[in-house]
Formats: structure tokens, C-alpha cells, sequence
């Protein structure tokens, strides 16, 4: 997130949203591994669209924090599945940022899978996180009957997932979002599931993988 015009770690949830305290104040730190923090008020904070998702510190101090310290990451349990419903689980990934940028998207439908690797050119890590979007919902939106079945998109893309569900307005990219919110308009039961990067969630880091082998292979 941003906060006076600069690139922040704030602790949120699930959903991407600052965590708030009765004061309405969030915790914010200008480097993931400063020792201080800061607590400005949530009002000013704003998402930070033009340098990547937003970046989010840790939700717990505990045990996963230090085994992040010891460089290992604890896994995270995977969101349940919801019967009947199209499962869709999509990343970006960009090699500095602009950057090569690929996207991994895994498509499961009952016992059926199907992932995309693909090679986007160069661009922003946002602009592949939409993408990603974009390919899993067409790709999910073709299979029958999934116009009367749920469609559950799991992103860690806090920027994705605001401009797509939560209404944020779309300072870049306008004409990929745009599309974008119109495709995701004529899908009725379409919702937005928020992981979070790196922790261990099998199918995100398939993605993560899928994404990352795509930006190698156009070498």
C-alpha cells in the first residue's frame, strides 16, 4: 500500500484490507524487516496500484514469523472446496517490474485439471496478475454447464481482487480492467477467493511455478 506517496508494509487480512485497531489505525512499516512500526490512520492509506500488489506484512507474530526469519515459509492450509463449484487459481509473475512477465493458471473441475503457462512479454507484475484472471475465467466459462455452477477464483492479488470485486478505481491498466470487469460481469456466480503468496498453498504455487516457467522459457 502507499502511504504520503510511499511504497508501505501494512499488516491486513485475508482479504487484503488493513487490520485496524479500536483507534482505527493500522500497522505500517516502510521495510517488511524494519524493528519499528508505525500506526497512521487507516484513512490514509491507499492501494498501491502502480508499484505491485499490495504488500503485506506477516498476520501473526508467532511461530510463522520465526520460521520466515529462519528462511523457511509455514505452509498455509488450502482453501475448502466448495461442491460442484469450478476452481480456478491464477498468478502472475514479472522479472523486475516492468519486466518479462508469464502467468500460471490451474483450472480444476471435479477430478479434471487443466493449467496454462504462458509468456505475456513485458509489462508490469499487475498487469500479469489481471491477465492470469482473465485466462483462468475464460477458460473456466467454457466448461459446462458453468454458466448455473460456481466459479471460484483464489488469487493472492489484493490489487486485482479490489479492482475486480471491491470497486477500487483502476489509476492504471484502465483498458485490461475494464474488459476485464465486463468479462467477469456475464459470469453469475463468479467470486473472488483472496490466498496469500508464498505460503505454502499447493495450487498457488503450482501457479507461482507455472508463471515463473513461462518468463524462463521465452529465454
Amino acid at each position: 500500500m502507499r502511504f504520503k506517496d510511499q511504497s508501505v508494509w501494512v499488516r491486513a487480512d485475508a482479504a487484503g484490507r488493513p487490520l485496524l485497531d479500536g483507534a482505527g489505525r493500522a500497522e505500517m512499516k516502510y521495510r517488511e524487516t524494519d524493528p519499528k512500526s508505525y500506526r497512521p490512520s487507516g484513512a490514509n492509506l491507499l492501494p498501491d496500484e502502480a508499484g505491485g500488489p499490495p504488500r503485506e506484512l506477516p498476520e501473526a507474530a508467532g511461530a510463522e514469523a520465526r520460521s520466515s526469519a529462519r528462511g523457511s515459509v509455514a505452509s498455509e492450509r488450502a482453501p475448502a472446496r466448495v461442491a460442484g463449484a469450478i476452481e480456478v487459481w491464477t498468478d502472475g509473475a514479472c522479472s523486475g517490474n516492468p519486466g518479462p512477465m508469464g502467468i500460471g493458471v490451474v483450472v480444476v473441475d471435479g477430478s479434471a485439471r487443466e493449467e496454462v503457462s504462458e509468456y505475456l512479454g513485458v509489462g508490469t507484475n499487475n498487469i500479469a496478475e489481471l491477465v492470469a484472471i482473465e485466462r483462468g475465467v475464460q477458460m473456466a466459462a467454457k466448461l459446462e454447464p458453468a454458466p448455473s455452477r460456481p466459479i471460484r477464483v483464489h488469487s493472492d492479488s489484493a490489487y486485482a481482487i479490489g479492482l475486480l470485486e471491491k470497486g477500487w478505481k483502476a489509476k492504471a491498466n484502465q483498458e485490461l480492467v475494464a474488459r476485464l470487469r465486463k468479462l467477469v460481469a456475464k459470469v453469475p456466480h463468479l467470486t473472488f477467493v483472496k490466498v496469500r503468496g508464498h505460503a505454502g498453498v499447493p495450487e498457488n504455487e503450482r501457479c507461482d511455478e507455472l508463471a515463473r516457467d513461462a518468463v524462463e522459457r521465452r529465454r
